[in-house]
């Protein structure tokens, strides 16, 4: 089968649609094409229902034109316009499932798989604990390699400490911090252990500085953005995950590892994420953190395979109907 993994290209929302398109091709033979819808003008920022004939305004290089996939999976705004009129271009040949809450009809879409906490329901509607992602224990392993050199000899407990930032709902400012660092630094030391921290583009530049000069004496890597990204390669290494409040995609993929995760508060709060992360913690997958590293077991949480499997199964049952 063909499948498009179609998003505006940011990141996290890519991986979204790539990580529940490579779940799928995990279960059956299928080949992946990665899209990158981008808008001529002001177009992509109309409301779905303005924009009339969203292929006129696409960039040549969005690439939404026949033969069109078996498997149609889009995550993000920009692709609204465009997954609600799939099924007529391809004479409904195809597929077409959206990740998140669309925040329209669910029934324009042969299936809306949106976080829980969105509290979303309906037929055609498979709520997932957090958001579809990429990491596998493969891929683990391969992106560890990589490291490897730099992270063998580093003192156990290793500690991943992976940093989000400013949100709609949610900041990380220089007294929240300091208080962070100082939660960090002063167990590690005790333990003996080692830090290897990552920050993400939304890592407010002053909180970046001080939480860089208050643990750089630690034994560990901290990553500044430049060169190689080591972000799965610390979630391979990592004896315990601290995750900053802020990312689904961060809390989602921590949990996936089996590791201890730990949830580190911000300034700001949501009820969106409150929900997601009691969620984590009746799966016994995270617990808040409260300055101390303990270790504890759960079974990996793998939302990504059960949303791939729902996928393969309704497509079956329509090519079934179909005859």
């Amino acid at each position: 089968m063909t499948i498009w993994a179609i998003s505006d290209g940011r990141a996290g929302i890519e991986a979204q649609a790539v990580g529940l398109a490579e779940a799928v091709a995990r279960q059956v033979p299928a080949q992946i094409v990665v899209k990158r819808v981008g808008w001529s003008g002001r177009t992509g920022r109309l409301p779905w229902w303005a924009n009339w004939l969203p292929r006129r305004w696409l960039t040549p290089e969005s690439g939404i034109e026949a033969p069109w996939p078996d498997l149609w999976i889009a995550a993000g705004r920009a692709t609204l316009p465009l997954s609600i009129r799939a099924k007529r271009w391809s004479g409904g040949k195809t597929y077409v499932v959206q990740i998140q809450d669309p925040r329209v009809p669910a029934n324009m879409f042969d299936l809306v798989i949106p976080p829980k906490h969105d509290r979303l329901t309906g037929d055609n509607v498979l709520p997932i604990l957090g958001s579809p992602h990429r990491v596998t224990s493969q891929r683990l392993e391969t992106e560890y390699e990589k490291f490897k050199d730099q992270i063998d000899a580093l003192p156990r407990p290793r500690v991943a400490v992976l940093l989000g930032g400013k949100s709609k709902a949610f900041d990380l400012s220089a007294v929240r911090a300091a208080e962070m660092a100082h939660q960090i630094q002063l167990p590690l030391e005790q333990e003996g252990g080692s830090l290897l921290m990552t920050f993400s583009r939304r890592t407010p530049d002053q909180a970046k500085a001080l939480l860089t000069a208050r643990l750089r004496h630690l034994p560990g890597m901290i990553w500044d953005g430049e060169g190689a990204n080591p972000y799965f390669a610390f979630l391979a290494a990592a004896d315990y995950i601290l995750v900053t409040e802020d990312s689904t995609n961060m809390a989602t993929e921590a949990a996936s590892t089996g590791k201890p995760v730990f949830i580190l508060k911000m300034d700001g709060t949501s009820l969106k994420f409150r929900l997601l992360h009691q969620e984590l913690e009746g799966m016994g997958a995270a617990r808040p953190y409260g300055g101390a590293f303990h270790g504890w077991t759960y079974e990996p949480v793998d939302e990504t395979g059960r949303a791939a499997a729902e996928v393969v199964a309704r497509m079956d049952a329509r090519n079934a109907t179909n005859g």
